[in-house]
């Protein structure tokens, strides 16, 4: 009885059924296992970047690192919630400012936890935070902390909770002080809006919000760059805010000068040092006018210069093909900016016009605002129904997960979807929201010197590749509550940053639960009834047990199917398998805390013809 190299292609194929897979000698579904060189291997782990008692309030959109003028290496993260500096082993909350009001006995106590606070048009919504200073305690209570506004009441009163309850009931106290109030938060999530006017004329009553909605409202997201050392942020229809770095590292973000005050994000480009700023106002100052298809882009080397006149290069172009501009990268010789629909090249052409716009293609726009990555001169990016790749043409990819991915990608909070650099492996990794996620969940990973393709049941929010920082940087967000102390009253999830391929496990030390299932593999092209006796393991750096369970199927809908599983270890020279059919599939698994990053080399069965 001869030994079969049964000689799998690398990738994993969910296009065709496992026969047909089989056939061609693929693997058809796999967790935590990519292809390196040609072969499967485990994923690496995960480890807290800060310590894990610092969580990011919020769920994270936008990461940003570099490096200062005197080799701080610094990384940036934007939440729906807050924006935060984190740099050596601390993180800091630099979230801009929105208003600061002087108050004189704001405070209402009633014995309870709960304090109501009165500010004429505060401008606050429910979530906010917001920090008092230099007041005087009521009731036992001392106001001077951060909150985050818990009840909103009315335009000119909302309620924060305090830790402890009041001794009594004080009407109107606590002195003069100041109240601090941070921009206003956003979704969490991309989800539809229910509401009023929401659907077709006359489909419900008066007075009645509607139980469906084709209205998606966005979720809070940022854009961040460094123009020079200091940080540039942009929060989704919002400012544009700078955190100059030659100050004091905890001191809070600002709103920039004369930016416009309703953008969609920003980019510094590299060559010309220019702000722009998409999806922006036609009138400075005037968040009505915003248009979701003009940019701007600041004079040379000055962020707050965007007044166009014959000794500056600021201007403005808008792009007529699509309904909103949704993201952008920097690329060789030009900034690629893509709407809902198509794809644009912007380059620097000189004086007087100082940049030119040009259509790359049409019908393959960007799903999300970081769904699109540069590499080398080439671009890759995820569309509403497909993956395309740019290198001088815009091109369709080819994909063997495609159907996976978008038969079941959740639409409404495909906005989300968000996409990083993994220069290891050569990969390129979106994470997105499946059809009944809460939030993101999978993610879909391309080899782009191999053109090799694999799915994962992860989520992270945001991925950075290994640019400043030795090893990419992701965050995963969690629907409890922040431990951040500092906050009283905290309510919602909480983010944690990771420094990935680093380890074997996940960053709370249990298991990384990886398998890798071959397609069913025809026997004798299927004609005749086989034996399989003997399964030869080929694996490097495998330091516990791996389980091989081996089904053995009659016909490709049979449910006679017979299944029989062996473990392997570092010394196993074969498992033993009594099992007929006219073909057969494997499926390798682990689940082991301290496992290695296992390689998978040949796979090798002992066959003979059975009656």
């Amino acid at each position: 009885m001869k030994l079969v190299d049964l000689k799998f292609q690398p990738g994993i194929d969910k296009q065709d059924t496992a026969y047909s897979a089989g056939d061609q000698r693929k693997y058809v579904d796999s967790n935590f296992v990519r292809f390196h060189y040609g072969k499967p291997e485990r994923w690496g782990g995960w480890t807290y970047l800060p310590d894990p008692n610092k969580s990011i309030v919020g769920v994270v959109r936008d990461t940003h690192s570099w490096i200062g003028l005197d080799g701080t290496r610094y990384l940036a993260l934007g939440t729906d919630r807050k924006l935060y500096l984190f740099s050596g082993s601390a993180l800091y909350d630099i979230t801009p400012i929105r208003e600061t009001e002087a108050l004189t006995n704001p405070f209402a106590t009633n014995g309870t936890t709960t304090v109501t606070v009165t500010d004429a048009n505060h401008g606050a919504d429910e979530g906010d935070f917001v920090t008092f200073d230099s007041f005087s305690a009521i009731d036992g209570l001392d106001m001077n902390n951060e909150f985050e506004i818990t009840t909103y009441v009315d335009a000119n009163t909302y309620k924060v909770t305090h830790t402890s309850a009041a001794s009594g009931s004080t009407a109107s106290g606590g002195g003069t002080g100041n109240a601090n109030y941070q921009i206003n938060i956003g979704p969490t999530s991309s989800t539809f809006g229910y509401g009023w006017g929401v659907s077709t004329w006359s489909l419900s009553t008066w007075n009645t919000p509607r139980t469906s909605s084709t209205v998606t409202i966005a979720a809070r997201t940022w854009s961040l760059d460094n123009f020079g050392e200091d940080l540039i942020a942009t929060v989704l229809n919002g400012s544009t805010y700078i955190k100059d770095i030659s100050g004091a590292i905890d001191a809070r973000a600002t709103a920039l000068s004369n930016a416009p005050t309703a953008s969609r994000f920003s980019l510094v480009s590299t060559d010309t040092r220019h702000l722009m700023i998409f999806g922006t106002e036609t009138i400075i100052g005037n968040a009505a006018t915003q248009d979701d298809l003009l940019f701007r882009f600041s004079d040379r080397e000055d962020a707050t210069d965007y007044t166009p006149v014959a000794t500056n290069e600021a201007g403005s172009l808008r792009i007529s093909d699509g309904s909103r501009i949704v993201g952008a990268v920097k690329s060789s010789g030009q900034i690629l900016v893509w709407t809902d629909t198509s794809l644009h090249g912007v380059q620097f052409v000189g004086t007087p016009f100082t940049f030119g716009l040009r259509q790359l293609g049409a019908n393959c726009g960007l799903i999300a605002q970081h769904a699109a990555i540069e590499i080398n001169g080439r671009a890759y990016w995820m569309s509403d129904n497909a993956f395309y790749m740019y290198d001088g043409v815009v091109k369709k990819m080819p994909c063997s997960v495609q159907d996976y991915v978008f038969d079941d990608l959740n639409y409404t909070g495909r906005g989300d979807t968000t996409c990083g650099l993994n220069t290891a492996f050569n990969e390129i990794i979106w994470y997105y929201q499946s059809a009944n996620g809460l939030s993101i969940d999978r993610a879909v990973a391309y080899n782009y010197l191999e053109n090799t393709w694999y799915t994962v049941t992860e989520g992270r929010t945001s991925w950075l590749g290994a640019y400043v920082y030795e090893k990419p940087i992701a965050t995963k967000y969690f629907g409890t509550v922040a431990n951040v102390s500092t906050i009283l009253g905290l309510t919602g999830g909480s983010s944690e940053i990771y420094e990935h391929e680093s380890g074997n496990n996940q960053a709370d030390g249990t298991a990384i639960s990886a398998f890798l299932t071959t397609g069913s593999v025809e026997i004798a092209d299927g004609d005749e009834l086989m034996s399989v006796s003997k399964l030869v393991p080929d694996f490097d750096n495998l330091a516990n047990n791996m389980t091989a369970t081996l089904t053995l199927e009659q016909y490709p809908q049979s449910a006679s199917n017979v299944s029989t599983t062996g473990t392997i270890s570092n010394t196993t020279e074969k498992v033993d398998i009594r099992g007929r059919g006219r073909a057969v599939k494997i499926k390798y698994e682990t689940n082991t805390v301290d496992d290695t990053a296992w390689r998978l080399g040949s796979t090798k069965l002992q066959l003979r013809p059975d009656g």
